[in-house]
């Protein structure tokens, strides 16, 4: 397993006894981070209505690196709780506050409170591709066949 070293850097308010993002388990491809509320309350997520989750975080990712913020599957599958940009995507240039973008997807009113497991982020490598401008593209089996042309859906 290779391993990044990713600087982090608290906000002046961040209740710094959440601890910094942590992998569960030894397997684990995500880091959770937590919510990190000014007011160490809460805030209700009402359906369908995007809410953004301060983390109390700002990250240092190495140039050829992104962070990916996904959700997690527990939260989605008991409450519908998910990104509704996910994965989000953190560059190695930005240095602002890290904020999770959560959705409700579920009928309910969802309570998110201090300390909460919001979301995970992975750390992963970047590739810059090269655009060329061609006047034609190689020929495939597909062509142009579009969504739902290769099977069923």
């Amino acid at each position: 397993m290779t391993e990044v070293a990713i600087r982090i850097l608290w906000e002046p308010e961040a209740d710094r006894t959440l601890g910094l993002p942590s992998y569960e388990s030894a397997g684990a491809a995500g880091a959770d981070l937590r919510a990190n509320l000014p007011d160490r309350g809460s805030v209700t997520l009402m359906p369908r209505v995007p809410a953004l989750i301060p983390t109390g975080l700002r990250l240092a990712i190495p140039t050829g690196y992104e962070v990916q913020i996904r959700p997690r599957s527990g939260l989605a599958l008991k409450h519908g709780i998910t990104l509704p940009n996910s994965p989000g995507t953190i560059d190695s240039d930005y240095r602002g506050p890290l904020g999770i973008i959560l959705l409700n997807l579920g009928a309910a009113p969802y309570v998110v409170s201090h300390g909460d497991r919001v979301a995970q982020m992975l750390v992963a490598p970047v590739w810059q591709a090269r655009w060329t401008l061609v006047d034609s593209l190689d020929v495939t089996a597909r062509g142009e066949g579009g969504f739902g042309s290769t099977g069923q859906g």
